[in-house]
């Protein structure tokens, strides 16, 4: 019920700023056609109706998968983002390995040793990495590995193969070549905030208790660190992993432009340029509803995680 709350109101904000964006009619028609005809145009569309009337109809056709028509490319909307989803769903995926095999030992590393030269090398990064904007990364990255270096493609997704059924970049070498770079720049945004967090719940947990008496109790460091220790530092880090899963879409848009990567935050930009305002909603509401499903499986992770969280509570 509150997914569906959410998502009520997601679309209630996207379809309301669509009067804010132009004039759709500047890309569907020639200048060459008279004012009279636009109107007779505007009618037959419902773009002269209430604005009621209008998100009435829109809510009615939503329920049942119809978020409209595309005006560019004269299809479906949810089927024209369905096209550029699985190149921003690889995308983010190669990103959120990254991020994983990345911040996960260098974190602990940095709670174990907190003084060590290494830990102090890798903060110093990590608040370079906080700091910097995710295109100027991007952009640096390609002049670096690209231009000057020449190691790494600059731009487009590459070959694609599908022997699973997923056509993706990931199952040939040249499509991973061209997935290092928008991946690295990507995952540079967020994976100096999962270190941090995994630094300073792991340095707290290490504190505690019954930390102290299992190292009394004499069982192996690798024991207490990665079972006892790191294991309980997992539930605020799932907590922000779930959300940067959704805001890392976002940042596709910005990573996406850079690379000209053929995703949905690419197709978000040239819908904007054309006033496709069909195809903006129904990119908003799309966003909108894997934020939704992403914090609905993190909420039921967390009883995965530690059993004694209840998700409803209860009369005592």
């Amino acid at each position: 019920m509150q997914a569906t709350l959410v998502m009520f109101v997601i679309s209630l904000i996207g379809f309301s700023i669509q009067d804010n964006l132009g004039d759709p009619l500047r890309e569907l028609v020639g200048q060459s056609v008279s004012e009279k005809e636009r109107d007779a145009l505007r009618d037959r569309m419902g773009l002269n109706d209430p604005f009621l009337v209008q998100y009435g109809r829109f809510l009615s056709n939503a329920v049942q998968g119809d978020l409209g028509n595309s005006y560019f490319f004269k299809k479906p909307a949810l089927e024209v983002i369905a096209r550029k989803f699985p190149a921003t769903l690889e995308l983010v995926i190669g990103a959120t390995f990254i991020i994983i095999f990345s911040s996960v030992p260098l974190g602990i590393y940095s709670a174990i040793k907190p003084n060590s030269w290494l830990t102090r090398f890798i903060l110093g990064i990590s608040i370079v990495g906080i700091s910097v904007p995710v295109f100027l990364t991007a952009i640096f990255s390609i002049y670096i590995f690209s231009v000057e270096l020449g190691w790494m493609p600059s731009f487009g997704r590459g070959e694609t193969t599908a022997p699973f059924g997923w056509d993706s970049g990931f199952f040939n070498g040249d499509g991973l070549l061209h997935l290092i770079l928008p991946s690295l720049s990507l995952a540079s945004i967020m994976m100096p905030l999962f270190i941090r967090l995994i630094r300073s719940e792991m340095m707290e947990i290490l504190q505690m208790d019954y930390i102290r008496f299992a190292w009394a109790k004499g069982l192996y460091p690798k024991r207490i660190w990665f079972l006892h220790a790191f294991k309980n530092t997992l539930l605020p880090v799932i907590t922000v992993g779930g959300v940067q899963v959704g805001t890392m879409l976002a940042y596709t848009i910005l990573t996406e432009s850079v690379f000209q990567w053929p995703g949905m935050g690419f197709l978000f930009l040239e819908a904007v340029n054309r006033v496709d305002t069909p195809l903006i909603i129904a990119y908003i509401i799309v966003v909108g509803l894997i934020f939704v499903v992403t914090n609905t499986v993190v909420d039921l992770l967390y009883t995965w995680v530690n059993p004694t969280v209840k998700l409803v509570g209860q009369k005592s």
